[in-house]
């Protein structure tokens, strides 16, 4: 699990685990992180954790958040960043890269629909060939998760969710969870499912993802 070391000074203040999806940095008592500087925006920006990947986004804070000594509007952060905001220095410590498969057992399943539901097993898949998922960018990329089960639910509660649903037809996949829509092959994807063949793309909050036959 990643963290933050917040100094000040050179005096570290605080380490804080990004135990969360979004979690705020501000002025303000409210955030998650809080920096009490006047310097500092009362919500000066956010950071989004998907799988092992952190994303930094600057929310239009008076005076500015700085990576590695540039000003940013959004930045995926990676081991020993450092951040600066006003009189604070933030740095970015990942411990390390989980198995895609480990943390996407992590997330609950999600309801299987009814035509997934009302299909017997394994058998109902013997025509079918398997297929995986390949993370393309980010710590994970490389990594792959097989379609095995009759759905599976990739994302983050809460903030973005997509579910794949195995069955005799193929694969399609539906956005079941989060205001903003993922992307599939660059368009939004829609909550209805969707059918899905090798290649596609999948894009959830920037990690993009392809469908591949086995």
């Amino acid at each position: 699990m990643a963290k933050l070391l917040v100094m000040r000074e050179g005096v570290i203040e605080q380490t804080v685990q990004l135990t969360k999806e979004r979690m705020t940095v501000g002025r303000h008592k409210h955030n998650d992180i809080v920096l009490n500087h006047g310097a500092v925006s009362g919500e000066h920006a956010l950071i989004t954790t998907i799988l092992d990947d952190s994303f930094l986004e600057d929310l239009q804070s008076t005076n500015g958040t700085f990576v590695n000594g540039h000003r940013i509007g959004k930045h995926f952060l990676q081991h020993k960043d450092v951040i600066k905001m006003a009189k604070y220095h933030l740095e970015f410590v990942s411990d390390g890269i989980r198995p895609l498969a480990a943390a996407a057992a992590t997330i609950p399943a999600m309801p299987v629909p009814p035509s997934a539901s009302a299909a017997a097993p394994n058998t109902q898949f013997a025509e079918l060939p398997l297929a995986h998922i390949e993370v393309l960018n980010g710590t994970n990329a490389g990594k792959t998760l097989s379609l095995t089960k009759a759905v599976t639910s990739l994302g983050r509660p809460g903030v973005q969710v997509v579910v794949i649903t195995r069955a005799p037809e193929g694969y399609s996949v539906a956005h079941v969870e989060g205001e903003k829509s993922p992307l599939l092959n660059g368009d939004p994807m829609p909550r209805q499912p969707h059918p899905l063949k090798a290649g596609d793309i999948l894009d959830l909050s920037g990690i993009l993802m392809a469908l591949r036959a086995s």
